[in-house]
């Protein structure tokens, strides 16, 4: 009788403890799944914060210009959602090809070549930064960025503003795709996506401030709050997991790995070797990266060709869209099919990587044959194609840092994916290098409409 006791009671502890151990490994896959998520919402808010203030700050810094030169008495005509080049008329408009040579040389350069520089130089040295101050530099300057536009009465001021949001939106994108090399891959495409969903969501809420009333300089303090959003973003909604980089508060240190609270490493001994590469070692990293760089890049050069020299040229007369108007809206076109492809490697992945840089060059070649021969019927036709350019950039940005993320060795991502950023930039410094002179010959030619 006492042995049946003690067997009943053997198996009630056993139940017990079998119960608390699959309420504990439920409750587990609770919180991991729920950490899942916050990372991929907070990768979805980091990208848009990135870029946010890059695409706002071209429009704000003109539209800001604009003011000053209309209280000194001149009058310049400016777009509000991006850099608009103004439309002349004459009286024979309607025979031949008009435009004006586009006057932004200065605001483009200053748009591309800070991020140029700093994806160029930053995968050799900017590892040994930790990531919560590499974060506050890219919400310093883009902060910098709004403030100084915001308070420009000079031309000089404003292009500082821009140089401070271009710094801004090119190291956050070395960080956090290095960043992302901590987390499951899916952050990538929520990355990617929020930074299409920028393209969008910028234009169309300075636009939208604007229009409501605000002033240029109150609508650009008024989106300070983006890059507040960001911090929020990185320190509040991102959770740490235990492979994640935790460097040293004191970057000097020649150590960057610390351990978490419990002595666990965050790596293992082979990845942690992807913080500590020499030169020479990251250098013999770059010649395999360059088959996913040069597709990216060749899509970039054209896809910004396109949008720098050929969209202002693209017009069609007396229909229910103005010549600026026209422009305005390709703009819009061209941002919806960044974002829609930026957001779809979970549902559409391209293996060959080849096949963008192709399909983007016909879209170039095909329009700049428009602008010459004038054979596509209608607006509508051009608009189909402004969103396949689209789509075709966006789809290259994030295939090409999603097959990154699976086929780049582990101890060699970190470095590898925050070096590749390189390539989307080269893209839109050789298209601004070919399209204005590009734009400015085609100009001066006598095309019949």
């Amino acid at each position: 009788m006492v042995q049946s006791s003690f067997s009943t009671m053997e198996a009630d502890v056993g139940n017990s403890e079998k119960e608390k151990n699959e309420h504990s490994e439920t409750a587990l896959g609770r919180r991991k799944k729920w950490n899942h998520r916050r990372n991929l919402i907070a990768f979805w808010f980091l990208g848009l914060c990135n870029n946010f203030a890059y695409v706002v700050m071209l429009s704000a810094a003109h539209d800001i210009l604009k003011e000053e030169e209309n209280t000194s008495g001149t009058n310049e005509t400016s777009n509000a959602t991006t850099v608009s080049p103004t439309f002349t008329t004459s009286a024979n408009e309607d025979e031949f090809l008009t435009c004006n040579t586009i006057g932004t040389g200065a605001i483009l350069l200053a748009d591309i070549l800070p991020t140029l520089i700093i994806k160029l130089t930053a995968p050799f040295y900017i590892q040994r930064l930790p990531y919560w101050f590499k974060t506050l530099l890219v919400v310093v300057f883009a902060i910098g960025s709004f403030v100084t536009v915001g308070l420009a009465h000079q031309v000089w001021l404003s292009i500082l503003g821009v140089v401070f949001a271009s710094c801004s939106a090119g190291l956050g994108e070395v960080t956090f795709l290095s960043l992302s090399t901590f987390y499951d891959r899916n952050v990538v495409s929520t990355w990617s996506s929020g930074t299409g969903g920028a393209g969008v969501g910028g234009a169309l809420a300075y636009a939208g401030l604007t229009s409501a009333g605000l002033s240029a300089r109150n609508t650009v303090f008024v989106l300070i709050s983006v890059p507040i959003l960001m911090s929020i973003s990185y320190f509040i909604i991102l959770t740490k997991p235990e492979n994640q980089l935790h460097q040293l508060n004191n970057f000097c240190s020649t150590s960057s790995l610390v351990p978490k609270d419990d002595g666990v490493p965050l790596l293992s001994e082979s990845e942690s070797k992807s913080t500590q590469l020499s030169l020479a070692e990251k250098l013999r990293l770059l010649p395999p990266l360059l088959k996913y760089m040069i597709p990216l890049t060749v899509v970039y050069f054209a896809e910004y060709f396109i949008n720098q020299g050929l969209h202002e040229l693209l017009y069609f007369n007396s229909i229910f869209l103005s010549k600026a108007e026209q422009y305005r809206w390709y703009q819009v076109d061209y941002q919806v099919g960044v974002f829609i492809s930026r957001s779809s490697v979970n549902i559409i992945q391209i293996k060959h990587l080849w096949i963008l840089p192709i399909l983007q060059l016909v879209n170039m070649a095909l329009l700049l044959s428009q602008v010459f021969y004038r054979f596509i019927p209608n607006v509508w036709v051009i608009f189909a194609i402004v969103l396949w350019e689209g789509l075709l950039g966006g789809g290259a940005y994030v295939n090409t840092f999603y097959k990154m993320s699976k086929e780049v060795p582990a101890q060699h991502r970190e470095f590898s994916l925050g070096a590749a950023t390189l390539g989307d930039s080269v893209g839109i410094a050789l298209a601004g290098a070919a399209a204005i002179p590009s734009h400015d010959h085609i100009c001066t030619l006598r095309i019949k409409m």
